[in-house]
């Protein structure tokens, strides 16, 4: 794959990010830090369920406890 096209597909993984009016965000720094975030996120939970798989774990539980821990996001600026 060339980079071109590498960095098309990374693109493509990452959501168009909106604010809670339902414009778009528009900084380009603020969309980097979420799509760093995300990749981050990803690639954890990628490695947890590898592991867990890997140790005997049940794949379906493991990918519900890993649903239950972002539905359990406490968000700190609600009003």
């Amino acid at each position: 794959m060339t980079g071109e096209s590498s960095a098309m597909s990374e693109a493509s993984e990452f959501p168009l990010w909106r604010t809670p009016e339902g414009d778009p965000v528009s900084c380009v720094e603020k969309i980097k830090v979420l799509n760093e975030n995300l990749a981050e996120l990803r690639e954890l939970a990628q490695e947890a369920l590898e592991d867990a798989v890997l140790m005997g774990c049940d794949e379906n539980q493991v990918r519900a406890v890993l649903a239950g821990i972002v539905a359990d996001l406490v968000n700190p600026y609600r009003r």
